[in-house]
């Protein structure tokens, strides 16, 4: 069922690279590879275990069983993606993004300030020319 030509072509979309070269900072790309990652791994989840029923289904219960030893390692790499995410990397991805917008926020508002200035400033500089 899957082949290492479906399994990358499944896991080489461009779309999933794209986002993940136009990640504005570290934190967000790590998690986006994680994420990345965990759609091949599901992906594998999904074809090793229908092709472990139908190795059962047909009698072939050794391979069924190599099947089935392949899909808990493919199991336990996606707990450990898990694991990885949940545990600090999206939390960085989360707050970096805020960090982000909070500077945005404040660069805006320094802007805003500045523009309104201009006229006071320009007035204050009419009158001291008089």
């Amino acid at each position: 069922m899957p082949t290492s030509a479906a399994v990358t072509a499944e896991c080489q979309q461009h779309d999933r690279y794209d986002m993940i070269a136009e990640a504005e900072d570290d934190a967000t790309r790590d998690a986006l590879m994680i994420a990345a990652a965990q759609k091949c791994e599901h992906y594998e989840i999904a074809s090793y275990g229908t092709i472990r029923v139908w190795a059962n289904l047909l009698g072939k219960t050794e391979l069924a069983a190599l099947f089935e030893d392949t899909l808990e390692e493919e199991k336990e790499a996606d707990q450990k993606l898990t694991q990885i995410a949940e545990s600090f990397v999206n939390e960085m991805a989360a707050n970096s993004r805020g960090d982000e917008e909070e500077e945005e926020e404040a660069r805006r508002s320094r802007q805003v300030r500045g523009a309104s200035r201009a006229p006071t400033m320009a007035a204050e500089r009419g009158r001291s020319r008089r």
